[in-house]
């Protein structure tokens, strides 16, 4: 099974760098956390050694929901622009090192994007020339191999970055920190570690906004998926799935009154659909993996509706000699 942590590795931190949106609730301030930015083996650790993928993910915003899930009328010349693109670059190393029985792993994971929504309930922001966004550090991520499931535990840093102005409609960043802790698992559901499942679940914590008293409330996601792989993990199919929740209120300041009066409720938000994996390779040597998702969102509340198709490409350094 070392082939889909190699890919994991590699497509962990690049998927959760992209994080253009996130589920707004009481205020309705987005997060970091991109909901389907990850899939199957969510809760694996790739092998020793480093690893380096790029990735592709867009974004159709179809309808914007309220409270009670009900379609909210855009004013087409006014609505901004429902949809994003975004781009990603992972580097990832995992350490022979182990700390309480797991391997240590480090990573970083520049991203870039069009558009950045913010609060979407309230307003939807103009897409931009691609720029540099907010940065995403995985400093301390533990991994576990055990003979029937795979166990990973960690943190992450989302950095400000990206540009942000809390009087422009231009951002590309969110111009606050964000802390996540993480944990998860893969468990394989046979003997031959062909059928597995996997959950990992992902608590963000928020500061102050730039230049403002607003505070995001903590927000937790659940991603992961159930798959089928043959060619001893280095081809995966199976069904990928989000579920995202808003569980303390946003502090929004001198805004506070007016987001109250509009009585939005706390975000929930679910997702689901295809996943494929197929390795890159010679005869003789496994060069890579192309990671391919797409996901339908669903009982959104208070937020964007639509659809994330996420495309990405890794390689372990160096590569997998085949037997």
């Amino acid at each position: 099974m070392k082939f889909e942590r190699s890919l994991f590795a590699s497509v962990f931190g690049c998927c959760l760098a992209i994080a253009l949106l996130a589920s707004p609730t009481e205020a309705q301030f987005l997060g970091h956390n991109f909901t389907g930015d990850m899939g199957l083996m969510s809760g694996t650790q790739g092998p020793p050694g480093w690893n380096v993928a790029a990735m592709y993910l867009r974004y159709d915003g179809e309808s914007l929901r309220g409270p009670d899930g009900e379609s909210i009328a855009i004013d087409p010349e006014e609505r901004g622009s429902l949809d994003a693109n975004a781009y990603a670059v992972a580097i990832t190393w995992v350490a022979e090192k182990k700390i309480l029985g797991g391997n240590y792993s480090f990573g970083i994971f520049p991203a870039f994007t069009d558009n950045r929504f913010e609060v979407p309930i309230l307003s939807l922001d103009e897409r931009v020339d691609t720029g540099f966004t907010d940065i995403y550090i995985q400093p301390i991520n533990l991994g576990w191999h055990k003979e029937r499931a795979d166990y990973i535990a960690g943190v992450g840093i989302y950095a400000p970055t990206g540009s942000y102005d809390v009087t422009a409609d231009d951002n590309l960043g969110l111009g606050m920190w964000s802390f996540e802790l993480f944990g998860g698992t893969t468990v394989y559901l046979d003997k031959a570690k062909s059928w597995h499942f996997a959950t990992s679940a992902f608590y963000e914590m928020h500061s102050e906004k730039k230049d403002t008293d607003i505070r995001v409330g903590d927000i937790l996601t659940l991603e992961g998926g159930l798959g089928k792989s043959w060619m001893e993990g280095a081809l995966t199919a199976g069904i990928a799935y989000f579920a995202q929740w808003k569980v303390t209120d946003d502090r929004a300041g001198e805004l506070q009154p007016i987001l109250d009066e509009l009585q939005l409720g706390r975000h929930r938000g679910y997702g689901f659909g295809p996943e494929l994996t197929v390795p890159i390779a010679t005869s003789k040597k496994l060069i890579g993996f192309i990671n391919a998702r797409f996901l339908w969102e669903t009982g959104i509340r208070s937020q964007l509706e639509g659809t994330v198709f996420t495309l990405a490409a890794s390689f372990p350094i160096p590569s997998i000699a085949l037997q």
